[in-house]
């Protein structure tokens, strides 16, 4: 019976194509073949912790087998997505092809350099746990070399972390190293006393957390230039040229750390045509997330440009709750395809949004019941749904005493520049 089947394929496990698999796995008449570059689901929010080494690779990722373990209608495929060949019904895959009746895809997004060169040379992006990985390595080398030179410049260009993107990753990636800085540096590393650089976070925009309240923004703003951060606003990053930063307002930023949190855009798929496409390469959907042009193609998450919701004529923030929810929402509809039920159209139910900026510091707005918060309260909200969203029981249980460990100590004991064999 195996063959009466309809093939789901859906490309990429992040939050939206996880969790459209979980909710479709029980679901009779399917199987779902789960495709993604990496063998392992990670908690994306969290990154900037494992880049900053206050958490182990191993608290924020777990392995898709190991997730799907006992589960008879759904395989996991290592592969990446070459192209797709829609007349077909088939995707080409770099370690073959496969058919599909519904082709999902839940790719997210990738860095956007704006199309600036050198900056895309350079700059440390934060997206995946290689880039993770890739930045604590690069961090603590720099800072190891600035712990032997002698020339007060020099120590201070290679200490001197500039962040550009003003938000949530920008910010929680801000006040993290102003903490490490603080509390860290000065104990491990007493050569760079009174010589070390500072940390700069430059945003296009005129505040900071664009997307959230005045309230968020100000506070947001007061706590990290108390935390030593400084800030730059209304200054677009124009070009970076021999370790110097150049600014649109003129200014120029010696520094050897430059960390990319400016924006996102889509991956361009091919076989999919242009007029699929709308800004940032997102992909144009109706409301039951079907890709424009196409009857057995949808898109969730955040590739997806779904402007039918009333309250968000734009298309929906890229955030974790819209690629949880469009997940669910598709699994439905997929279901109800299958039992001749009409369909569901997709409507965002915004929970809230929130930011780390420190040890009890944060903000959250809730945006539905017009409440705000910030502060320790703050601050324990966010590591509280941070941990509920994490994957399984032991992810929790290893982020929730790394986090313990560090508020207590005030330090964490991951700094540790490991280099990977190139070999694959």
């Amino acid at each position: 019976m195996e063959h009466t089947h309809k093939k789901v394929v859906i490309i990429g496990g992040g939050f939206a194509g996880l969790n459209l698999a979980k909710n479709l796995v029980k679901t009779p008449g399917y199987h779902i073949t789960l495709i993604d570059r990496n063998n392992y689901n990670f908690f994306q929010p969290l990154l900037y912790q494992v880049a900053t080494g206050f958490l182990e690779v191993s608290s924020i990722s777990y392995p898709y087998r190991k997730l799907l373990q006992g589960k008879k209608n759904i395989h996991f495929c290592l592969g990446r997505l070459v192209e797709i060949l829609p007349a077909e019904n088939k995707v080409l895959l770099d370690v073959g092809e496969m058919e599909y009746d519904y082709l999902v895809l839940a790719t997210g997004t990738k860095s956007n350099y704006l199309n600036l060169k050198n900056i895309e040379a350079n700059a440390l992006p934060m997206k995946t746990l290689d880039d993770a990985i890739n930045m604590r390595n690069y961090l603590l080398q720099q800072i190891e070399t600035a712990s032997r030179v002698t020339d007060i410049a020099a120590k201070k260009k290679l200490t001197t972390i500039v962040i550009v993107g003003g938000g949530p990753t920008g910010i929680e990636i801000a006040g993290m190293l102003a903490e490490m800085t603080k509390s860290i540096l000065p104990k491990d590393y007493p050569e760079l006393n009174d010589h070390a650089g500072g940390i700069y976070l430059v945003d296009s925009h005129h505040s900071l957390l664009s997307s959230m309240s005045e309230r968020s923004q100000a506070y947001t703003y007061n706590k990290l230039q108390d935390m030593g951060v400084r800030i730059m606003l209304g200054a677009r990053v124009t070009d970076y040229v021999d370790d110097m930063l150049m600014l649109s307002t003129g200014e120029i930023i010696p520094a050897k750390i430059l960390i990319w949190a400016a924006g996102v855009t889509g991956e361009v798929f091919p076989g999919i045509p242009q007029s699929s496409y709308g800004n940032g390469n997102r992909l144009r959907v109706d409301a039951h997330n079907t890709v424009n042009g196409f009857s057995n193609i949808f898109a969730i998450g955040d590739i997806a440009l779904q402007t039918s919701d009333p309250n968000y004529s734009n298309g929906h923030p890229q955030v974790a709750q819209v690629a949880i929810q469009q997940g669910k929402s598709l699994a439905y509809n997929l279901m109800a395809i299958n039992s001749n039920k009409p369909l569901k159209p997709f409507t965002y139910f915004d929970k809230g949004s929130m930011a780390i900026i420190g040890s009890k510091k944060a903000v959250a707005d809730m945006p539905k019941q017009r409440i705000h918060f910030n502060g320790f309260i703050a601050w324990v909200m966010w590591l509280f749904i941070h941990l509920t969203y994490l994957t399984n029981h032991r992810n929790r249980v290893k982020t929730f005493y790394n986090w313990m460990l560090a508020y207590f100590t005030k330090d964490q004991v991951l700094r540790m520049i490991i280099r990977p064999s190139s070999r694959a």
